[in-house]
């Protein structure tokens, strides 16, 4: 590589690639990282990876180090192998399990840039979780939140100085998730009439908070009763987080509102970006998030969303302009917004362009490449 830079080699260790926001966002970074300036692999902790068909390139660099039990310290042996063997110059973990991997294996191998990462702003960690946090503090140099929450949560949780933060918001790829030309037609093709739909992607998982989202549409029908509720998302891999439960709890809550002739439950879908372009707007009543990629993938189709004002997502969503807040489980205050905007055509649609173009500002893949190399070379210049 005579008269060139070296290539920064990255890896990045995550627990899975199955559906979800962080996973997401890795394919996202791999898929537009400057290739000329980053050599950048990927390493998952479990053999469930249908997000790999997603990535370009993605037969180079993909390493897959089974975690076989919940106390697999083999784990970190394994892949302290690979980060040696490929000579890696930053590794960085996503999601707790890749996180604690990554630091044993990065103080085996010698690596000299260990990052970890904060996906949330709240989380109830276990005893034993805290714990392992608690004996690898000192082998972590930065921690890369995706929200200024996040980043503030945890501070207070595990204590770093404030120096050790960085904040790279999350990306979606605009070229994907874009508006389609004529939304009655796209209805149609699902067999959904001139019915508004109201869409909610998300997998059954607590903090999602469907509930408040069906009591809301329970207040909505009450005015306009020919609303269909769209929901993408099932539940976690293995039922994880009681998932599967938590779903069964949502779906006694659907009957007995009396609301399962409006709904179309899909479960998780490949093409998810054909879904948005079903909705007229989508609701996210989470309790916390980082930096939701459902609220970046709805806007940047043009299709407004009504967010929990929780975390970042007012730093996302200009409140009134190119979407809408509202407080946190209050599913009257939600369902009033929600009726104002099926109600107003013309503020729908403005509101419409004004989230696509808040998007291409500020959220695009593009800007989450650009940020994510400014900080990886900024780390990588610090230590060299």
């Amino acid at each position: 590589m005579t008269g060139r830079m070296k290539k920064i080699k990255v890896m990045i260790v995550i627990s899975n690639l199955e559906y979800g926001g962080a996973q997401r966002q890795v394919v996202e970074l791999a898929n537009n990282i400057d290739k000329e300036r980053f050599n950048l692999s990927i390493c998952v902790l479990s053999p469930y990876i249908p997000m790999r068909q997603e990535l370009i390139d993605g037969e180079n660099g993909f390493f897959v180090v089974e975690k076989k039990a919940k106390f697999d310290l083999t784990v970190a042996t394994r892949l302290a192998k690979i980060l040696k063997q490929q000579a890696i110059d930053i590794v960085h973990g996503y999601l707790f399990d890749a996180e604690i991997a990554v630091r044993l294996a990065g103080k085996l191998a010698g690596t000299r840039i260990i990052l970890g990462s904060e996906r949330n702003c709240y989380h109830r960690y276990g005893g034993h979780q805290l714990l392992a946090y608690k004996i690898t503090r000192n082998w972590v140099d930065w921690i890369v939140a995706n929200s200024r929450a996040g980043a503030a949560f945890n501070r207070s949780l595990l204590g770093y100085d404030d120096e050790r933060y960085r904040v790279v918001h999350n990306g979606v790829n605009m070229d994907k998730f874009k508006p389609v030309e004529n939304k009655v037609e796209a209805k149609q093709k699902h067999g959904i009439g001139d019915e508004p739909v109201i869409g909610m992607f998300a997998s059954f998982k607590k903090q999602k908070r469907h509930d408040t989202f069906f009591l809301a549409a329970n207040e909505v029908l009450k005015k306009i009763p020919n609303i269909k509720l769209l929901l993408v998302g099932d539940v976690l891999f293995q039922a994880k987080e009681g998932s599967d439960e938590y779903k069964n709890s949502i779906m006694e809550l659907v009957d007995r509102l009396g609301l399962r002739d409006n709904c179309l439950f899909l479960g998780n879908q490949d093409n998810v970006e054909e879904f948005y372009n079903l909705c007229d707007l989508t609701v996210l009543p989470s309790e916390y998030e980082g930096t939701p990629n459902v609220i970046l993938e709805s806007m940047s189709c043009g299709v407004p969303v009504i967010a929990s004002d929780v975390a970042d997502n007012s730093l996302v969503i200009e409140d009134g302009k190119s979407g809408h807040l509202f407080t946190l489980n209050a599913h009257a205050e939600l369902a009033e917004k929600w009726i104002e905007l099926l109600e107003n055509e013309p503020v729908r649609s403005q509101m419409a362009k004004d989230a696509r173009a808040r998007i291409f500002e500020e959220f695009s893949t593009q800007k989450l490449a650009e940020k994510t190399e400014a900080m990886y070379q900024e780390f990588y210049s610090l230590k060299n």
